[in-house]
């Protein structure tokens, strides 16, 4: 590898001030994401806050309608793979894999998502920023008749949910747990074990 090959060294091999920039953003940015993860209701209600701030923008300006039908496509997409189990039953064979249980006898399996929560969060959240960086600029303020959107955007959303709920029934899982079922003649005392 020839000198200035590497992401942020300058021609010299020496870190260029741009590069170390921008990789101190990055780690600063990763940090408080680490942070927030435990606080799953502040991140949502933040992400909430933002949301109404981006619709009353729309609504105050009257336009941007094809940015907001693309981030409700967008968070619609986001929605189905948090739904979704991260290995689809039906594209495996009896045989091969693990499944999900589907009598009351077999084993619990816990349900493992495609889209894990945090990031189906920092997904949306991203989006969010991103559309109402759009609502800056004119050139996304396509004139559009903006009720045909949201007939349509409601249509799409029914047809998708259905489509889900009915592979969720056919396959027989449920995309919510609340922890491991405890039984009352089978609680047991900690301190029996130490």
């Amino acid at each position: 590898m020839s000198e200035g090959d590497s992401v942020g060294e300058s021609i010299h091999g020496k870190p260029s001030v741009v590069g170390a920039f921008f990789t101190r953003i990055g780690q600063i940015y990763q940090s408080w994401l680490d942070k927030s993860t435990p606080f799953y209701a502040v991140r949502w209600a933040a992400t909430l806050l933002l949301t109404a701030v981006y619709m009353i923008r729309v609504y105050i300006l009257q336009g941007w309608y094809i940015v907001t039908y693309a981030l409700g496509i967008y968070h619609l997409n986001l929605f189905i793979a948090f739904l979704s189990p991260k290995v689809d039953p039906s594209l495996l064979d009896e045989d091969e894999g693990p499944s999900l249980p589907t009598k009351q006898n077999e084993e619990f399996r816990p349900f493992i998502r495609r889209l894990p929560e945090f990031k189906f969060w920092h997904s949306a959240t991203k989006g969010i920023v991103i559309a109402m960086i759009c609502t800056f600029f004119d050139a996304f303020n396509v004139p559009v008749f903006w009720p045909i959107l949201v007939m349509y955007f409601i249509m799409l959303f029914c047809i998708t949910m259905k489509r889900q709920i009915k592979h969720m029934v056919k396959y027989r899982y449920l995309p919510f747990t609340h922890g491991k079922r405890t039984y009352k003649g089978e609680q047991t005392n900690m301190d029996d074990y130490q």
